[in-house]
């Protein structure tokens, strides 16, 4: 294996891994990290990814991104929901996620938007909670969705080794 091959192994390696990561981690780009280190195995001599794969994963990343950024707020909104809830879910994920386990990552984006519901509306604790958990539902569902997309991307890289 050459100098090049070597970094370019690593490389594909820290960024599917960091991307994987980043599906779960708010703040990461988790679907397009993925992508990048598809892109860094096409150059890798024993690689056997075409042009083709490159391309078609790339846009699916794309599609995947605008998809997720517009689930919270589409779910917020069939449910009557404010832009405060929205935003008390996103905070809600980086509490969870400083309570060092799985119950505070998949809760803190539930109680962050129910937190932020109730600062935009006290007077209505069902409407709360009723958005809190369509503003929940749409960070689980784009959250899968990114996370789904970056398991096929890793089998995708490893299947380019294989083949």
């Amino acid at each position: 294996m050459t100098t090049p091959d070597l970094l370019l192994c690593l490389a594909a390696a820290i960024l599917m891994f960091s991307g994987v990561l980043g599906c779960i981690i708010p703040g990461l780009p988790g679907t397009p990290l993925c992508w990048l280190s598809l892109l860094a195995a096409k150059f890798i001599t024993f690689s056997h990814l075409s042009w083709n794969i490159v391309i078609i994963t790339g846009i699916v990343c794309v599609i995947v991104e605008i998809v997720n950024n517009f689930l919270p707020s589409y779910f917020s909104k069939i449910s009557g929901g404010s832009k405060l809830g929205g935003w008390g879910a996103f905070i809600g994920t980086f509490v969870g996620l400083l309570t060092g386990n799985i119950g505070g990552i998949v809760l803190g984006p539930f109680f962050g938007a129910l937190a932020g519901e109730l600062i935009h509306d006290a007077s209505d604790f069902s409407r709360a909670v009723k958005s809190a958990s369509y503003s929940f539902l749409g960070f689980i569902t784009g959250t899968g969705l990114r996370l789904i997309t970056a398991l096929i991307f890793l089998v995708v890289l490893v299947k380019s080794f294989l083949s």
